[in-house]
């Protein structure tokens, strides 16, 4: 992931390093070594022009991993749970099925209404596999790991990948307005 190119300043200071480190998944182990290494390079970050990759927030923060991206895998879940009882089987087509819709986890969402997701059902190496779904109407195995899953990315998000200053742009994550009792 060295070779993608990077402009700004990665906010790491809003990163929840514990929680990248100690999170744990259904099968006992953390996050993906690439999408770790990923983050502790960007922090929060647009990746090709055209996808928001949600890091663990420390308190304070909005958009992170254990918030937004979680209210996104819900809004997932519950729009195919909806296709599966409508018979709506194209939604998993072409490297999909139903029994996998549970263990999927966005990671990453781009400004166009696309996911991208970890099959947490099982790992190689450590990492999950990585998928694409075009405004959750479909399911495209892209890699066995983030790294893997980057050169089909890049191809998805012409032309934005192509117009933009560098592969990652680092972002500013905003500051939520929280009572002072919380």
């Amino acid at each position: 992931m060295d070779e993608l190119s990077m402009t700004g300043v990665p906010a790491l200071d809003a990163v929840a390093q514990d929680l990248l480190t100690e999170h744990r998944f259904a099968d006992g182990e953390g996050f993906p070594a690439s999408y770790r290494q990923y983050v502790l390079r960007a922090g929060f970050s647009r990746l090709f022009g055209l996808w928001l990759v949600y890091p663990p927030a420390r308190d304070g923060f909005a958009d992170g991993w254990q918030h937004r991206a979680a209210r996104l895998t819900e809004v997932f879940r519950q729009t195919y749970a909806e296709a599966r009882t409508e018979e709506f089987d194209w939604k998993v087509e072409p490297d999909g099925d139903w029994s996998m819709i549970d263990s999927l986890v966005v990671f990453a969402f781009s400004e166009n209404g696309d996911a991208l997701l970890w099959d947490t059902r099982g790992r190689v190496d450590g990492e999950f596999d990585v998928y694409y779904s075009a405004r959750l109407d479909s399911l495209h195995r892209l890699g066995a790991s983030l790294g893997e899953a980057l050169p089909r990315l890049r191809e998805l998000s012409q032309p934005f990948a192509d117009r933009t200053a560098a592969d990652i742009e680092c972002l500013t994550p905003a500051l939520l307005d929280l009572p002072a009792d919380r």
